[in-house]
This record gives C-alpha cells, sequence and structure tokens, in this order.
C-alpha cells in the first residue's frame, strides 16, 4: 500500500453487482482504496486486490495454498510473492461458529475472528441451507480479539449492514499497536464474505 489508508481503523466493504464476478469496493475515510474481483466457481481461489475498478496496479492478493482442503489455508502476498500473512479457517470449530486465525508473514497468531453470537451463527447455517436463502439478510458479525498475557484482547469488529447487498463496517479501532497489517484485515473481511461456504 502506497497511501495513508495503511493506517486507517475503519473501512466500509461493499459488494457491487457483477455479472459472474463479485466485485468488492473498500473504502476509508469515505474515499474507496482498494477493488476486489473474484471470479465465481473459481476452483482454486486467487483473488487480487487493485488500486482502482480498472484494475490498473495490484496491491496485494488471496490465494489459496491448495484445491479442496477441511478449512483451508490462504495466503496474502504482495504481486512478487512476499507474504504478508495467513488467514486459516479453523473447521472444527467452524461447525458451530465461523473461526478464523490470522497469522503473520512467519504463520505466527496473531488474531483469532469468530462469529459473535452462536445462536445467530445457527439460525444463519439453517437459513443458508434452503432454497435461496443467501437471499434472506441477517446478521454478520465477527468479533477480532488476541491473547496477551493470558486474556483476550478486542481489537475488532466485523459488522454486516442490514440491507439486501453485502456491505461490512471493518473497525481495528482496538489494534493500536498495528499488529495486524491493514492489507491482511481488509483481506479476511473478503475472506469472511466470499470464502465462508468454501
Amino acid at each position: 500500500m502506497t497511501s495513508d489508508w495503511a493506517n486507517a481503523d475503519m473501512f466500509v466493504i461493499d459488494q457491487l453487482i457483477r455479472p459472474m464476478v463479485n466485485l468488492y469496493r473498500i473504502s476509508a475515510e469515505g474515499q474507496p482504496v482498494a477493488f476486489v474481483r473474484q471470479k465465481r466457481l473459481a476452483i482454486k481461489e486467487d483473488i487480487r486486490f487493485f488500486v482502482d475498478e480498472n484494475e490498473t496496479e495490484e496491491l496485494f492478493r488471496l490465494k489459496a495454498r491448495a484445491l479442496m482442503e477441511f478449512g483451508g489455508r490462504y495466503d496474502v502476498t504482495t504481486p512478487a510473492g512476499e507474504r504478508i500473512g495467513v488467514l486459516e479457517k479453523v473447521f472444527g470449530k467452524s461447525l458451530l461458529r465461523s473461526t478464523w486465525r490470522v497469522l503473520d508473514a512467519s504463520e505466527q497468531e496473531l488474531a483469532i475472528a469468530k462469529e459473535r453470537s452462536v445462536p445467530v451463527a445457527i439460525l444463519r447455517r439453517l437459513i443458508d441451507a434452503v432454497p435461496y436463502g443467501d437471499f434472506v439478510p441477517i446478521p454478520f458479525h465477527f468479533t477480532i480479539d488476541t491473547v496477551v498475557d493470558g486474556g483476550d484482547r478486542h481489537l475488532g469488529d466485523l459488522n454486516r449492514r442490514f440491507g439486501v447487498r453485502d456491505t461490512y463496517d471493518l473497525d481495528l479501532s482496538g489494534d493500536t499497536e498495528r499488529m495486524i497489517d491493514r492489507r491482511l484485515a481488509i483481506a479476511l473481511g473478503i475472506a469472511l464474505d466470499a470464502l465462508q461456504s468454501r
């Protein structure tokens, strides 16, 4: 990232309606800072983040390590392939409540992102199982916490706004020490929407 938004704490992630792709716009302080295009039905995820919708300059990418595996690990890298961090879906815990580990470039755990409410997580799974359940807007809230000195410390939240279109508020204001690279945090926000069913 080459601009001030690398130090921002508040982001808005909007899913834009486009045929054959998922397109997301990420904004900070009301200004678009990145665009993401995810091909639907991709065999192996390789999601690219760009400066603008025309894809003139790539910022970073989110790429699956394997075609098929329980849970899943996704590397977040620069365009040149330098690892920024890793996102890992925790399969066992995600059966009840979606849980992701956020790891640094050396694969040391930085934080855990998990659905805030177990009852809502169960309700979401039930609605997803019925035909056209994807069109029912339900709350989708994640907490992002880390363990410091044996206790949890709250770093931030990802909250879905109520509405038909997917719009999320990513708030990292608890991460005052900048433990999580903002590129990694934004990739997490996209993963929590786009890769939940993988």
